[in-house]
C-alpha cells in the first residue's frame, strides 16, 4: 500500500505527522508492504502549516491514479465562523499565520487540488482518507454528497450542510472512503488504514510501540438501524 499525504498551504501538522509516523513504522513493521511520501498539488515545494510558520517539504506531486491511499489533513488557525469568505487575491507568500480554519480550507478550493482529489475518487484502486477538516475540503468541493464521513466535532454541522452524513465518530469507514474526526484522531485512522489493508497483527504492533489504545469503534454503515437509544 502507498500512501499520499497532501500538503496544502495552512494544514495542521498534526493531522499530517501523525498518520505520517504511523504508516511509516507500518512499512518497516510489515516488511516494507507499506510506503509513504508526502505531496502537494503544485508539485515539490515547502509548505507551510498554520501552526507558528512550521513547514514540511512536499517531494512530489499528488498523483490521483496511483494505487493506494491518499490523505487529505485538516488546516490549523482561528476556529472562526464557517461564513467565512477565503480572499483569493492574497498569495501563498502573504498568507498570515492567524487566518482562521474556514478561510485556510475554502482556499484550496482555489487550487489544483479539488480536481486532482476528484480524479481520485473516481479512480477503482484509490482509498481516498481525511483527518479533521479534511473531509470539509472535499465536501466543499462537492465530492462528498450522500456519504458518510465525520470530521472535528466543531464542524459537523457543516459537513451536513454540504450533503453529507455526517457522523459522529472517531472514524467512519464508507468503503472507499475513510474519514477521521479532530485532530489527534488521525493516529487512530493511520492504524486503522494499516489493519485494513496490511493486517490487524502490524497494526497491533506500531499501536504497542507508539503506545498508543485506540479509541472508539470504527463506525460502518452495517447491521441493524440502533432504536430506542
Amino acid at each position: 500500500m502507498h500512501a499520499q499525504i497532501v500538503l496544502f498551504d495552512g494544514f495542521d501538522p498534526l493531522d499530517v505527522i501523525a498518520p505520517f509516523e504511523v504508516l511509516y513504522a507500518g512499512g518497516i513493521a510489515s516488511g516494507g508492504a507499506v510506503s509513504v511520501e508526502l505531496v502537494s498539488a503544485e508539485g515539490p515545494r515547502e509548505v507551510v502549516s498554520g501552526t507558528g510558520g512550521l513547514a514540511l517539504r512536499a517531494t512530489a506531486a499528488l498523483d490521483p491514479q496511483r494505487a493506494g491511499v491518499i490523505l487529505v489533513p485538516g488546516a490549523s488557525g482561528r476556529v472562526g465562523e464557517p461564513g467565512e469568505i477565503p480572499d483569493q487575491e492574497m498569495g501563498t507568500g502573504e498568507r498570515q499565520q492567524d487566518e482562521s480554519i474556514p478561510v485556510l480550507l475554502g482556499r484550496t478550493l482555489t487550487t489544483e487540488l479539488p480536481t486532482l482529489l476528484k480524479a481520485a475518487m473516481e479512480s477503482p484502486e484509490v482509498t481516498v482518507s481525511t483527518v479533521c477538516g479534511g473531509s470539509l475540503v472535499l465536501a466543499m468541493a462537492g465530492l462528498l454528497e450522500g456519504r458518510h464521513a465525520t470530521t472535528h466535532h466543531l464542524g459537523l454541522d457543516m459537513l451536513d450542510a454540504t450533503g453529507v452524513h455526517a457522523v459522529n465518530a472517531r472514524v467512519v469507514d464508507d468503503g472507499d472512503l475513510v474519514t477521521g474526526a479532530g485532530v489527534t484522531s488521525g493516529l487512530d485512522l493511520g492504524l486503522y488504514l494499516l489493519e485494513r489493508e496490511v493486517g490487524p497483527r502490524v497494526a497491533h504492533a506500531v499501536e504497542d510501540l507508539f503506545a498508543h489504545e485506540r479509541r472508539g469503534t470504527v463506525w460502518r454503515d452495517q447491521g441493524p438501524v440502533p432504536t430506542g437509544l
